[in-house]
């Protein structure tokens, strides 16, 4: 695919699912996101912010990391609140409700970007992604390992959706794509993350269905584990 047409389509990545599962509350006329029929199956030890974004709002450390357990091995991601706030805060937070776990790699492009976050379970999904953040201004560049949030040409679309720059793709930054960390160790695991199946699974197919549309169709996908928040560094001392 020329690199004209994959820029293009990181732009509007997630305009299928929006057009399906999270249509624009205007066309909905509701304003509420769609969920599935029947009801979720909670666990007694979920945090209550994971189904309920309104109680996920804390404030991000001004620098901490994260570190992803997934299927190709061990990642880890340092993030600084001053690159991008609204997006560092959403992201902490997803950590911090247990939001990664069996979280697929849902798109990924060799030489572009491995892209995920629609969640496995629909209802938690529909909830997440009709968070939407406020846009923030680019402060660091799109370099290979950088982790940056998907959104549609509306810079304040971003919800859930996430990608990891496989190369540097210091080009989206005119496009508004504001990276909120990078990738410190594992970036050969990042390079390892099944690609195989490119951009063939359908985003309003796994709003619908979740794990089961990808497991089921895409079986060798790799995914994410487990996310945890690495101690924060402690501040510098001050100068005596």
């Amino acid at each position: 695919m020329p690199r004209s047409a994959l820029l293009l389509a990181l732009s509007l990545l997630t305009w299928t699912a929006c057009s399906d599962e999270a249509a624009p509350e205007a066309a909905r006329g509701t304003g509420e996101p769609a969920t599935p029929a029947a009801a979720p199956v909670t666990d007694a030890t979920e945090h209550p912010g994971l189904r309920d974004p309104s109680k996920a709002v804390a404030e991000a450390p001004a620098l901490f990391k994260v570190e992803f357990d997934t299927s190709a091995g061990k990642i880890v991601i340092a993030c600084e609140r001053r690159w991008s706030p609204h997006g560092v805060d959403r992201f902490y937070n997803l950590v911090q409700v247990g939001y990664y776990k069996d979280v697929r790699f849902f798109r990924v492009v060799k030489n572009f970007v491995a892209q995920f976050g629609q969640h496995g379970d629909p209802a938690v999904n529909a909830a997440w992604s009709a968070k939407k953040i406020p846009a923030d201004p680019v402060q660091a560049s799109n370099a290979k390992g950088a982790l940056t949030f998907a959104m549609t040409q509306d810079p304040n679309s971003r919800s859930n959706q996430l990608f990891i720059n496989l190369k540097n793709n210091a080009g989206l930054d005119n496009q508004r794509f504001a990276p909120i960390g990078k990738v410190t160790e594992g970036m050969d695991v990042v390079e390892r993350i099944n690609a195989s199946y490119g951009e063939q699974p359908k985003q309003d197919m796994i709003s619908k269905l979740g794990n089961k549309y990808l497991q089921e169709s895409f079986p060798e996908l790799d995914f994410i584990k487990s996310a945890r928040i690495l101690e924060t560094p402690a501040p510098p001392e001050p100068a005596k």
